[in-house]
């Protein structure tokens, strides 16, 4: 699956203007900073993206470490704030990209086609000051 992931989805993330190294990458916007981190599941054969943004001054995280931009990751973000990208709503690693389970390059192209999605980024709340940021909603 990493062949597939560096092969097929990176490149595309590249094009939409995403920067950093596999598995944490990010965007710079005229407001905000997207971020992207790959997690894999702790037993094999399945992933989630986590996706956040944060402001192009950074974050402080909610135990007060200050974290600048250029260094964020997703899960730097309070959980409220970010959303998981997954192949299904079913709970648990189930619902994840399951390549233990289908081929890795329909894994992939399942992954670019949620990844499409123009609304994707829309419903991430409010991206704040550094130090309010991760507060909930």
């Amino acid at each position: 699956m990493d062949r597939e992931i560096k092969t097929a989805i990176i490149p595309w993330l590249r094009t939409q203007g995403f920067k950093g190294s596999f598995p944490h990458l990010r965007r710079i916007g005229q407001s905000a900073i997207d971020l992207l981190t790959f997690q894999f599941d702790l037993h094999g054969g399945g992933y989630v993206i986590e996706i956040a943004q944060c402001p192009l001054d950074g974050i402080v995280t909610h135990w007060g470490k200050t974290i600048p931009a250029a260094k964020a990751k997703a899960w730097d973000v309070h959980p409220s704030r970010r959303k998981r990208i997954q192949a299904n709503d079913t709970a648990g690693t189930t619902g994840w990209f399951r390549y233990d389970v289908h081929p890795p390059s329909k894994v992939a192209a399942h992954t670019l086609k949620k990844l499409s999605d123009e609304t994707l980024w829309t419903d991430l709340g409010p991206v704040g000051p550094p130090d309010k940021l991760h507060l909930p909603r």
